[in-house]
């Protein structure tokens, strides 16, 4: 085989060999869930503050026996929105704005809608 056929095949098989290796990780990407993953539930209760997602925990037996103490704030609901790409920084679906969220002394944070204390969880890869 002449020299250029040789190099020719060897630069095919190089081009071959890097696109097939082309952003392949033998880990999958992870990252913390976004409102994209929790509204495309019809009774999603979520709001999203400091790059978090924080889902309604209401209904969880554990969270409801919870002894907590209100901590300082951790931010307020600034507007509301019903489709992930409309969430930002201060975004809810259902809590109203210029609701209060607090942290505890738990893993619950607490949002305080007309003095009724509302527990949710901040949803975390991992």
């Amino acid at each position: 085989m002449k020299l250029s056929k040789k190099l020719l095949l060897l630069s095919i098989l190089a081009v071959f060999l890097a696109g097939c290796n082309n952003g392949f990780s033998m880990s999958p990407a992870t990252g913390n869930p976004t409102p994209k993953d929790y509204l495309k539930y019809e009774d999603a209760d979520i709001f999203f503050l400091g790059d978090h997602v924080y889902s309604n925990a209401e209904d969880l037996d554990w969270v409801s026996e919870l002894d907590y103490e209100l901590g300082e704030e951790l931010g307020e609901i600034t507007s509301q929105a019903d489709k992930a790409s409309k969430f930002k920084d201060g975004t809810a679906n259902k809590l109203p704005v210029g609701t209060k969220i607090y942290n505890t002394d738990t893993p619950a944070y607490i949002a305080v809608v007309d003095g009724e204390e509302i527990p949710y969880l901040k949803m975390v890869e991992g």
